[in-house]
């Protein structure tokens, strides 16, 4: 009697797992490749994306060589994008428009890789591989898909990540300049960062406050620098004033850099007089003593 109830209730528990299987894992579990592959197509449309990824992962190494096989990685890196695995769609789109390089959709694959890449690029304040790998991605696939519909917003992305490079580049040099009362060191790698950022950024709203910053960073550089050091110095302080004015003549911080460059120009005269003082010194004949012989 105490068996029969066992075995009743054992039977009874395997039925209630049973039924609690939802249709998708009754698929998973007992589904043959072909319904398996037309349940995952569903779910993608359906919009489904986890189910269907889960599917399609199961179903590309059994479909190698089928004529769905292409479909169905298509399909999974598609899963991937939608569900914002941003480095595993890269990698899959890649990997399948360098498989099917023939195919239909080897043209949107491309466009999807690069799109990935910029989805994951960090904020501007960490580090900005990945923004130089999605803008070599994006510009990769402009230069070989040149009448591509997708041209213009790649163009539009790599101006985004652009904008991006250059507020990390422009807070890389004020960070320089905010430390340099601490580190003098700081206020000559200032001045490179400046010059390096307005060389490469021409255009930058920033750079009115950079030409500026640049100014200042090197009348402190100089103001602090050793004898040897201090024409070159000034003369760059003098340099970076006139390219102020030239660029910017309306800029608030005009006063505060012409008294720097005032008070540079002043001391190059004085290091000029110092300098042609000690030329004529050696300039000047030895004198010649007359020796008379005894």
């Amino acid at each position: 009697m105490q068996h029969c109830w066992k075995a009743g209730t054992l039977a009874l528990l395997i039925l209630l797992f049973f039924a609690s299987c939802s249709p998708f894992q009754k698929l998973q579990k007992k589904g043959t490749d072909e319904e398996k592959y037309k349940a995952a197509v569903s779910y993608f449309k359906k919009g489904e994306f986890y189910k269907a990824g889960l599917l399609f992962e199961e179903l590309i190494p059994i479909l190698k060589g089928s004529t769905e096989s292409e479909m169905a990685q298509f399909y999974r890196a598609h899963c991937e994008y939608q569900q914002q695995n941003y480095q595993l769609s890269a990698f899959h789109f890649k990997q399948f428009y360098e498989t099917f390089a023939r195919s239909d959709y080897a043209h949107e694959a491309m466009y999807f890789y690069a799109l990935s890449l910029f989805k994951d690029s960090p904020n501007y304040n960490l580090d900005q591989s990945n923004t130089l790998t999605a803008m070599a991605a994006l510009q990769d696939f402009i230069n070989a898909n040149p009448q591509s519909p997708f041209r213009q917003e790649c163009t539009d992305y790599i101006q985004v990540l652009r904008d991006k490079l250059e507020r990390k580049a422009y807070d890389k040099a004020k960070q320089y300049y905010k430390t340099s009362a601490a580190n003098i060191a700081n206020y000559r790698s200032s001045v490179v960062s400046i010059t390096n950022f307005l060389r490469e950024y021409p255009d930058s709203k920033y750079n009115q406050e950079l030409a500026y910053l640049r100014v200042d960073a090197q009348y402190h550089l100089a103001k602090n620098s050793f004898a040897d050091k201090l024409k070159e110095r000034h003369q760059d302080v003098v340099t970076y004033y006139l390219a102020l004015v030239d660029k910017f003549p309306q800029s608030p911080d005009l006063k505060k850099a012409e008294r720097m460059y005032s008070d540079s120009q002043k001391e190059l005269e004085t290091i000029a007089n110092l300098e042609k003082e000690k030329l004529n010194q050696q300039q000047k004949p030895a004198k010649v003593t007359a020796t008379t012989a005894n």
